[in-house]
C-alpha cells in the first residue's frame, strides 16, 4: 500500500516537454492501428471520464506478471503501468439499442505489450467494475480478468475522487484523487500521450493460447490531470511492487464513442 499526499503545483517529476518527447528508432505500425478494421463488428460502447495515471515501473518486474508470448511495449527502454478508472455507458451488443445498454464503473490496470513488433495493444493486469453482468460476461466471453466490485466516482470543488473496494477476500482497494487541467487535443504520432494513450488493440492469454480483440475510436481529446492523492493497492494484487508515490505522468479525457471487434486468436509466429 501507498499514500501520498501532495500539491499539483509542486510536482517536478515529468519536465512539460517530455509530453512531446518523439521516438527514436521505432519500428511498430502504431498507425494503422488507429484505422477501423475491416471485422465483424461485436459491441458498441461509451467511455467518459477517463482518468490515465502512469506509473513507470521496472520492466523485469513487469515482464514475471506478461505472458511470454507478448513482448513488452517500452518507450526508450522505460515501462509504463496505468491506472484507469472511468464510467461504462450504453455497453451493448453490436445491433442492441443504446437504450437497453448496461452502465457501470470500471477500473483497471494495464500495461503495453505488442506482438513480434505487431499489434501494439493493452495488456490488462486486472479490470473492475461496478456491475456483477458485466464482470460474468466478460469473463466467460473474453477471459479477461474482470473483478467485482464496489466503485465511486465523486466530483466535489472542482477535484474528482474515484473509490474502489474489490468484492475479493483480498479485498484490495484504491482511492484517487485528481483535477482535470490545460488542454492538450488529440494526441500525436510520436508523443508520450500517443504512446500511453491511443492503444487500439487489446491482448489475452486465454487457455493457453493469445486472443486479440480491437476497439476503434476517434482519437482521444486529451488534458492534462494532476493527481492529489493516491492510494492504491491494485499493484500488489496483481503480483507488482506498489506504485511508488505519485503517478509519473496523467492524463484525462472526457470520452468517446467506442466500436469493439473480435476477439480472434492470434498466431503469434506469424503476421
Amino acid at each position: 500500500m501507498s499514500w501520498v499526499i501532495r500539491t499539483a503545483l509542486n510536482r517536478t517529476r515529468v519536465p512539460v516537454d517530455e509530453v512531446a518527447l518523439m521516438f527514436t528508432g521505432d519500428s511498430i505500425d502504431r498507425t494503422s492501428p488507429t484505422l477501423r478494421p475491416i471485422r465483424s463488428l461485436a459491441g458498441r460502447q461509451r467511455w467518459r471520464r477517463l482518468l490515465f495515471a502512469h506509473w513507470t515501473v521496472d520492466p523485469d518486474a513487469l515482464r514475471l506478471v506478461v505472458p511470454r508470448e507478448l513482448e513488452l511495449d517500452t518507450l526508450e527502454g522505460q515501462a509504463y503501468v496505468g491506472i484507469v478508472p472511468f464510467e461504462m455507458r450504453a455497453v451493448r451488443g453490436a445491433y442492441s439499442p443504446a437504450a437497453l445498454g448496461l452502465n457501470f464503473l470500471e477500473t483497471n490496470l494495464r500495461t503495453y505489450v505488442h506482438l513480434d513488433g505487431r499489434h501494439p495493444g493493452v495488456y490488462f493486469l486486472s479490470l473492475d467494475a461496478s456491475s456483477r453482468t458485466a464482470v460474468a460476461v466478460a469473463r466467460h466471453q473474453a477471459g479477461l480478468p474482470y473483478y467485482l466490485a464496489r466503485m465511486s466516482l465523486a466530483d466535489e470543488a472542482g477535484e474528482t475522487t474515484a473509490r474502489l473496494r474489490r468484492m475479493t477476500t483480498s479485498a484490495p482497494r484504491l482511492h484517487i484523487r485528481y483535477q482535470v487541467g490545460d488542454w492538450l487535443g488529440p494526441s500525436q504520432l510520436g508523443t508520450l500521450e500517443h504512446f500511453l494513450l491511443e492503444r487500439y488493440f487489446l491482448h489475452v492469454k486465454r487457455r493457453g493460447e493469445v486472443w486479440t480483440m480491437q476497439v476503434h475510436h476517434q482519437p482521444y481529446p486529451a488534458r492534462r490531470a494532476a493527481v492529489l492523492e493516491v492510494r492504491e493497492e491494485l499493484f500488489r494484487a496483481a503480483g507488482l511492487p506498489a506504485a511508488e508515490g505519485l503517478p509519473t505522468i496523467a492524463h484525462y479525457a472526457e470520452g468517446v464513442d467506442v466500436e469493439i471487434f473480435g476477439p480472434w486468436q492470434t498466431n503469434t509466429g506469424a503476421c
